[in-house]
């Protein structure tokens, strides 16, 4: 649904209190609802299948100016302790989200260098590289820091993973698309897998 108001800060920054980088992609208002749907989706599907508890997922539109909206989405998820979620797959959760806008741009005939590029990713790797810095595991972006892995590898992870689960993903995206917000046990009724407990609740 699209609105005047401006959505929550929290959807505007980064982990670390940066705002967001926007980007113009050429597409239609809701060619980019669907793209961001897709790339929630990514997120959402590798945190089922990853062992995180899942507790919701959604894309969010405004009119950001005068013939001009914006797209943005969000997925929380939560471990009862981030050390028990196994470090790479928690990182190959964070490179799913762009990986999966990217193949939603190939599949619907919408692919050219350009969107591909647009595809946010920055603020979810420099997520995951905090994230597993303050688990003692190193990311490096651009090259293999010794004893850890590169994003490239971490991004080939995603990819393989993203193929095998396609079906799955795909069918969270149209349904975030028409629904906006979807809880974590909708995901995983629609996909068949399953969402691990709450940390500290019931299943």
């Amino acid at each position: 649904m699209l609105t005047t108001a401006v959505p929550d800060r929290d959807l505007l920054v980064d982990h670390r209190g940066r705002p967001r980088a926007g980007v113009q992609t050429g597409l239609t208002h809701d060619q980019a609802l669907l793209g961001t749907a897709f790339h929630e989706a990514g997120h959402a599907v590798l945190a089922l299948i990853h062992g995180m508890h899942l507790v919701s997922s959604e894309v969010v539109a405004w009119l950001s100016g005068p013939g001009q909206s914006t797209v943005t989405g969000r997925t929380n998820f939560s471990a009862a302790r981030i050390e028990d979620v196994h470090p790479w797959r928690f990182a190959a959760q964070a490179a799913a989200g762009s990986l999966a806008q990217v193949r939603y741009l190939m599949d619907y005939g919408l692919w050219t260098p350009e969107r591909a590029a647009a595809c946010p990713s920055t603020h979810d790797r420099d997520q995951a590289v905090d994230v597993l810095a303050g688990m003692g595991y190193r990311l490096g972006i651009g090259h293999v820091p010794p004893g850890g892995k590169s994003w490239g590898q971490v991004r080939d992870m995603a990819w393989r993973r993203i193929d095998r689960l396609w079906p799955q993903i795909r069918t969270v995206a149209h349904a975030m698309h028409e629904n906006t917000k979807l809880t974590g046990e909708q995901i995983a009724a629609m996909t068949g897998l399953t969402n691990a407990p709450s940390p500290g609740g019931t299943a």
